[in-house]
């Protein structure tokens, strides 16, 4: 009896463990004041979006989901919540901080200034992550 209590134990506080690890809170992601407020270079039309969709089919899609809801195919293996982009927190931010965050990476986030090196082309993405809202 008390054989099985120790391993329900064990078992119990590693289950608890890995679902605290995976569903922690976002620690905060700071942005330079002037990266804050830096403009888009980029007009938020369909041209705009239909670029940024397409780059985000190719770059985000996999860890984000095709909704930017965190549900993309790789996000499970990630060490790190890759966030709900529909939700209030995320399309509260600035286009700047957007495009500093996904310029300069953080974690299981990987920079993209190298892999988008046109930022034209990250202004779109930030234009299309703005149709991720609810």
């Amino acid at each position: 009896m008390k054989t099985t209590n120790i391993i329900i134990a064990l078992i119990s506080g590693l289950l608890f463990m890995s679902f605290s690890i995976k569903t922690q809170d976002h620690k905060p992601w700071p942005v330079p004041d002037a990266a804050k407020n830096k403009k888009s270079t980029v007009a938020n039309n369909a041209e705009s979006v239909a670029a940024g969709k397409i780059l985000w089919n190719t770059h985000c899609k996999s860890c984000h989901g095709s909704k930017g809801l965190g549900d993309g195919t790789k996000a499970a293996q990630l060490k790190t919540e890759p966030g709900d982009f529909s939700k209030t927190d995320t399309q509260a931010q600035t286009d700047g901080s957007l495009f500093y965050k996904l310029s300069e990476g953080r974690d299981d986030m990987p920079s993209f200034k190298k892999k988008i090196a046109d930022e034209e082309d990250r202004w779109s993405l930030v234009c299309f992550i703005r149709t991720l809202k609810k």
